[in-house]
């Protein structure tokens, strides 16, 4: 299956570090690009539309100077993560932005990328598209994207309900470019995995989350380390769409997780009342994926992506011996 010709002889890896919420800046995605992951991060992490044209520059410059230095290791390609839906006031702005830079590859979400396609190839840049079913992924083909990010079941943050199994299948059915596989990838093995059901590319959030260079809340590492899959609640009430969650967070934000079950207003504001005025939802309310169960230490970047290449050619070379701890 095909890999977009930018990541050609520059991943360590077949994997995408994807972006995350608060946790992926500048100091995640260099660390990953050089240690061979192409690392993105969500534009709307810069607070203001100044400091992301701040932050993009400085990962131009700084890779530019590790290729210069290192041009027999050259660092992965980067990505910013666009979301596209109305509610973003910062849509276009960003976008404006991402051009400008020529960012090497974009990731949409949450809405139709027409308009971001015709403007990222206009520079040469290719665009990927989160679905969480078949039915938007030939929408997204109809836009002309370049590949497509399948988000499946037990994917951090906003995800899917569908197995990979059933939603990888059915997508090659009618798609045969690039396909990033997210969902409770935390381990090397399970993105050799990946690649022997048919995707292309895995697409890792949570265990990167885990790292000592993802700007998260220490507390936030720690549950992810001591915590499981049994500890993950998926529902929309934080943002008004489906996300997993850790349990411990909301608890510990002043709500029962356990009360959570057929909320669908979705608003932070009837679930927060009353509390301290302090507590919010995109702070205090931390995702992760169903794939903490394997994680048990928060290492460096370039620690983990050794760590999962030699999972990785494992996996490869004695495909029955996946079994085992791979956090």
């Amino acid at each position: 299956m095909p890999i977009p010709r930018i990541f050609d002889s520059r991943l360590a890896l077949p994997l995408i570090g994807s972006p995350m919420f608060l946790a992926s800046g500048v100091e995640l995605v260099l660390a990953q690009c050089k240690a061979g992951i192409a690392g993105s991060f969500p534009t709307l992490n810069a607070r203001t539309p100044e400091l992301l044209d701040e932050w993009l520059m400085h990962i131009r410059r700084e890779l530019d100077e590790w290729n210069a230095a290192n041009p027999e290791r050259l660092a992965a390609p980067f990505g910013a993560n666009l979301i596209l839906h109305k509610s973003n006031p910062r849509r276009d702005a960003d976008l404006d932005r991402v051009v400008a830079h020529r960012v090497p590859f974009v990731i949409t979400s949450v809405g139709r990328p027409d308009e971001v396609v015709e403007r990222v190839h206009g520079y040469g840049g290719i665009v990927l598209h989160d679905v969480i079913s078949a039915e938007h992924a030939r929408k997204a083909v109809a836009s002309g994207v370049d590949g497509l990010i399948l988000v499946c079941a037990g994917a951090g943050g906003h995800g899917g309900t569908l197995s990979p199994f059933a939603l990888l299948a059915e997508v090659r059915e009618f798609w045969d470019g690039p396909v990033a596989l997210a969902g409770a990838l935390s381990s090397g093995r399970a993105l050799r995995a990946a690649e022997v059901m048919g995707a292309d590319l895995g697409y890792m959030g949570t265990r990167f989350l885990a790292t000592r260079e993802a700007a998260a809340d220490a507390g936030h590492k720690d549950m992810i380390v001591a915590d499981s899959a049994a500890d993950i609640v998926y529902t929309p009430v934080f943002s008004g769409i489906w996300a997993n969650y850790l349990k411990n967070s909301v608890r510990a934000a002043g709500v029962d997780p356990d009360t959570l079950e057929g909320r669908q207003n979705g608003g932070k504001d009837d679930l927060f009342a009353g509390l301290d005025g302090k507590t919010k939802a995109w702070k205090d309310v931390w995702s992760a994926g169903q794939g903490i169960g394997i994680i048990r230490d928060v290492p460096s970047v370039a620690e983990l992506v050794a760590r999962m290449k030699h999972e990785y050619a494992e996996a490869a070379a004695h495909p029955a011996a996946f079994a085992g701890a791979g956090g």
